[in-house]
């Protein structure tokens, strides 16, 4: 399985006067679930393409099974490292849903005969069979992120990044994505998402790293991070819904899962779905 390390990474776009990161060190290994968070311009998604090679440092290293990334093609961490775009439509290529999905598989040799066996996978999982020949600039913006998603899964990446991926999503598709994030990391990969929703990232991450103003503040355990009120305040978060219930309450913590007492408030009071 994948490994990436971050050694003293420092990223400076052509055109800035200042770094977007500086001074990023980071280890990620394999069954890992990790948030990284921080408010608008911290750096997030410039590190996230600086792990799937997008982007190369300007200074120190990034390396992916010990092979820096400034002699991978992007095409060949790709088939390790899967990158889901924040915005949809920079991601599509196909005139049809089931060519998207299609399209990196055949890129990466899969026969004709898994890539239609994986496509129908992922429609069904996706929610996705009524719109295979649909133009994917045609679907709604929950619909395009879940065939963004789709058509990264499909080839089973080793290493899973997705920004923003429940923007545009109602309550039962965020639960759908829940689940399969879930079910990739006990299969042994990895995923790290990039989110302003502390309530989802609560639900499926275990780590957080904690960006503000392109350097990591905070990188350890999700729920401990959340609880840091210093933390918090530096990077412009808020606490998960559910640890801000444990302190009002006066709970030490739940011993259930964040899943597991969202259902139980979404049954005894049903607003709070919205």
């Amino acid at each position: 399985m994948v490994e990436i390390v971050v050694e003293n990474l420092f990223f400076k776009y052509h055109d800035a006067e200042k770094y977007a990161l500086k001074n990023i060190n980071l280890v990620i290994k394999e069954r890992e679930s990790i948030a990284i968070l921080g408010e608008n311009g911290a750096g997030k998604t410039t590190l996230a393409k600086n792990l799937n090679g997008l982007l190369k440092p300007t200074q120190g290293s990034v390396r992916i099974d010990g092979i820096d990334t400034r002699s991978l093609s992007v095409a060949k961490i790709a088939r390790k490292v899967g990158f889901v775009c924040h915005n949809p439509d920079h991601q599509f290529f196909a005139e049809t849903v089931e060519e998207e999905i299609k399209f990196g598989l055949r890129n990466f040799g899969f026969s004709e005969k898994e890539a239609e066996k994986k496509l129908q996978e992922v429609l069904k999982i996706f929610g996705l069979e009524e719109y295979r020949r649909r133009n994917p600039f045609q679907l709604s913006g929950g619909e395009k992120k879940r065939l963004a998603i789709a058509s990264i899964i499909v080839w089973n990446p080793e290493l899973l990044i997705l920004d923003e991926p429940t923007i545009g999503m109602d309550y039962a598709q965020r639960q759908n994505i829940q689940k399969i994030l879930k079910s990739l990391v006990s299969e042994g990969r990895s995923i790290i998402v990039i989110t302003h929703d502390v309530d989802f990232a609560a639900n499926i991450c275990e780590r957080a790293v904690v960006l503000s103003r392109g350097e990591i503040i905070g990188d350890g355990s999700l729920r401990d991070l959340l609880s840091n009120q210093e933390v918090i305040e530096k990077a412009s978060l808020r606490k998960p819904f559910l640890i801000e219930l444990e302190e009002e309450l006066g709970f030490k913590r739940f011993e259930e899962d964040f899943d597991s007492i969202s259902e139980f408030l979404i049954r005894v009071f049903p607003r709070c779905r919205s």
